[in-house]
């Protein structure tokens, strides 16, 4: 599994540090870049602590486990992480940020009083929440890719 990942955030890394198309990425499949590195735990559960915040004032269900579970599945706690290579990042909308949103659900499932920003943590947290919310009742009931 670890591997994996490890291989997966090599693309992520390598796609977002030079810009590579899915096609050069392949090609150039020794490439490798410098690491992002994940965020610490403090900050990470200042985030969520932040967003929990925001979501109780908004009627938005979840928790700090539900939220944590999810952030180290989709990014590895990396603020900044891009997938450059599933089904969205070849149809030019890769997934972004701690939660791994496209553009057009960030958007959509925007929580007032947030960043626009995708990649700003706790707007990404509190959109993929609601998001989660509007499909599975809850980001707590989110156990695999969503």
């Amino acid at each position: 599994m670890w591997a994996s990942i490890m291989r997966t955030n090599e693309r992520i890394r390598a796609r977002a540090m030079y810009g590579l198309s899915a096609v050069a990425l392949s090609a150039v499949s020794t490439l490798v870049a410098a690491p992002l590195a994940p965020a610490d735990t403090k900050s990470i559960d200042s985030w969520i602590d932040k967003s929990l915040r925001i979501m109780a004032s908004n009627h938005i269900p979840g928790s700090r486990g539900g939220i944590y579970r999810n952030i180290m599945r989709e990014s590895s706690g990396i603020p900044d992480a891009i997938n450059a290579w599933d089904s969205n990042a070849q149809a030019g909308i890769p997934s972004k940020g701690l939660m791994q949103l496209i553009e057009p659900t960030f958007k959509k499932y925007h929580v007032p009083g947030t960043s626009w920003n995708i990649y700003d943590p706790i707007a990404n947290i509190t959109a993929a929440c609601n998001y989660a919310a509007s499909v599975y009742g809850t980001i707590d009931n989110v156990n695999s890719a969503y």
